[in-house]
């Protein structure tokens, strides 16, 4: 049995860092498992994108439809369809479940019967209406749309305790209804309890333009740490230790246990000679992945939603909530011995503060189409060390400019993040939502008694730009990297500490005279989920276009468990005023539901942040066994 306290997260952060993937022991034809996804390969046919007007085309993925293109300002312009996408996730709960790398959990939650769940699809400017279900025994839940900026309707960004209350179990249903303003690739997930670690996560593509072209869309590309105890009893850990290494790593929900050769690895089918689009997203609740292809690069094309001026690496730092969208060539000759099969490899940099995993060499298998099943033999080499820093100098297609000049920092726009024993404090407040009074109750009523405890930071103007410095611990015992996502907004990353060693500790405060004159305000590096390093900084902006209660938290469930989360309340007035009749019937009678279930009827207590309670599970000895 293996606890985590401050001392032995030190030593454990210490260990070497991983390597590339290899086989594991075992035939890699063996089937031993059903797969918990059908589609063991995306087909070199490729996923099925959509066309806008039929301009989109392999020669001009540019071009989308009449009056649009990657050039249009999304924010400004939304093509008008007149689609309606519809879907039905059905939230359901197995115990005893056979796992993809053959190891038994206690419980897993899923989504349509599967541990990730169907990929929503929809072009630009369609409208998506989804009808979840929860049939799970005594858990709540709501479903966030990640990355989707629910613009004029923030009550659909499914945050309970924010801007719903929680959708009952048993039966309860809820209806969210929005328009995807933007292209590109997302994720859906539970905000309620680590519940999202359990299964309830899924992916978005909205089909749209982009800055390169390409022959084929392989579609969404999940990955996920995976834990074979229960994500509700590894948050209880987190309250008096720190969290366990992953035990394996999912991509695209399959995996290969590292000692016993159960399992199957994921595999890709790329056809020689063409460009593949491959959609990565981060799915995990803790680590972070350093990607690399061997003898591949990538292309760039899309970061979080934001089309990008194509640029090309060797590998990348995915931080946890994080998308990219890249282009692969499939320009090697499978005909010469030991080239048809290549390893896609997971490794762990930063000296373990990105995250560890029991499995030493996660990996999957791309395969150029024709050649035998067999596995790569070509091992590659360590991408270098990424540090558990993303990428801050990617240049957005449209573009946005801020004067870094303006900028006078003072209490009102920084936003200190501290570690007080196993409780993380925004503002020196953890943040505690009321289930069963979330924060736009508040705001329908005209009630602006907010209580601390909500760690509301009100905003009000009418599209101005805001900046933040956000500072991480600096003072602190010992600081770790903060992949921080914010609802409802892209941001603007201005700067960020100098980079370091992260093992090193090395602080640093932010300096205005020192650091102001190195911030970038010309189209920088925008997106919804960037790292903040560990004893640094982070200064972002964003502009107040869009009114709602956004949360803005850090993506490691854990940390937003301990209360790592604050709430921009952006326009208060013309949030109220912009919610529909039919909207607020909705809110009152979702709210009216789960509170007859809750507290009075619920075996669960309620004992963290309320984003991500720890429920599901009745509370005992947790005994993680490796």
């Amino acid at each position: 049995m293996k606890f985590f306290g401050i001392a032995a997260i030190v030593a454990g952060l210490l260990a070497p860092s991983l390597v590339l993937g290899a086989p594991a022991p075992g035939n890699e034809g063996r089937n031993l498992l059903t797969p918990v996804d059908k589609r063991q390969d995306f087909q070199a046919e490729g996923y099925g994108g959509g066309g806008g007007g039929g301009c989109n085309s392999p020669s001009n993925r540019q071009c989308w439809s009449q009056g649009y293109n990657i050039n249009t300002d999304y924010e400004l312009g939304t093509p008008n369809t007149g689609n309606t996408r519809r879907y039905t996730l059905d939230l359901t709960e197995t115990d005893n479940w056979i796992g993809p790398d053959g190891v038994k959990k206690d419980k897993v939650m899923m989504v349509n019967g599967k541990i990730i769940g169907p990929t929503l699809q929809a072009d630009w400017g369609d409208y998506l209406e989804i009808t979840v279900i929860n049939r799970l025994k005594t858990n709540g839940t709501s479903i966030h749309w990640h990355g989707m900026h629910q613009r004029n309707s923030n009550i659909q960004d499914g945050v309970n305790g924010v801007t719903e209350c929680p959708i009952p179990p048993n039966g309860g249903s809820k209806v969210y209804r929005f328009r995807a303003t933007q292209y590109g690739t997302s994720w859906y997930h539970s905000h309620f309890s680590a519940q999202y670690g359990n299964g309830i996560v899924g992916s978005i593509v909205i089909n749209g333009p982009a800055s390169a072209n390409y022959d084929i869309d392989l579609g969404p590309f999940p990955l996920m740490d995976y834990y074979y105890e229960t994500a509700d009893r590894i948050a209880l850990l987190t309250q008096h230790a720190g969290p366990p290494p992953s035990d394996n790593v999912l991509f695209n929900g399959f995996a290969k246990h590292p000692t016993t050769g159960a399992g199957q690895y994921a595999t890709v089918s790329l056809t020689p000679g063409k460009k593949h689009r491959l959609r990565l997203i981060n799915t995990s609740v803790e680590n972070h992945f350093q990607l690399s292809l061997v003898n591949h690069s990538m292309t760039i094309i899309s970061a979080d939603l934001v089309p990008v001026i194509p640029r090309k690496v060797d590998s990348l730092l995915l931080g946890v909530g994080q998308r990219y969208d890249v282009i692969i060539d499939a320009n090697q000759n499978p005909k010469q011995a030991g080239y048809g099969n290549y390893w896609f490899n997971v490794t762990f940099g930063g000296s373990g503060f990105c995250g560890t995993s029991h499995n030493p060499k996660p990996a999957a298998i791309f395969r150029y189409q024709g050649v035998p099943n067999a596995l790569p033999t070509i091992q590659g080499v360590a991408p270098p060390d990424h540090q558990c820093l993303d990428l801050n100098d990617l240049k957005p297609v449209v573009q946005r400019s801020f004067n870094t000049n303006s900028i006078a920092l003072n209490p009102g726009n920084e936003i200190p993040i501290t570690l007080d024993g196993f409780v993380w404090r925004v503002n020196g407040t953890a943040i505690n939502v009321d289930w069963n009074k979330p924060v736009l109750e508040y705001v329908l009523t005209g009630d602006t008694n907010y209580p601390q405890s909500e760690n509301i930071v009100k905003i009000d103007g009418v599209n101005q730009w805001k900046y933040w410095l956000i500072e991480n611990d600096p003072d602190g015992t010992i600081s770790l990297p903060h992949p921080i996502h914010l609802h409802g907004h892209d941001f603007l990353i201005l700067g960020r500490s100098p980079d370091a060693n992260v093992s090193s500790q090395t602080r640093y405060v932010f300096d205005p005279v020192v650091d102001i004159p190195h911030l970038n305000g010309t189209n920088p590096t925008r997106r919804d989920v960037a790292m903040l390093p560990a004893k640094g900084w982070l200064l972002i902006a964003f502009r107040t276009d869009n009114p709602g209660a956004w949360l803005m938290h850090c993506h490691i469930a854990w940390h937003v468990s301990g209360g790592l989360s604050n709430q921009f309340l952006e326009r208060a007035q013309d949030l109220k005023n912009g919610i529909s009749n039919a909207d607020k019937r909705a809110f009152n009678d979702n709210c009216n539901a789960w509170r007859g279930y809750f507290p009075n009827n619920d075996p669960n207590p309620k004992n963290d942040s309320g984003l991500r309670v720890i429920s599901g599970v009745k509370a005992r000895e947790v005994k993680l066994d490796w």
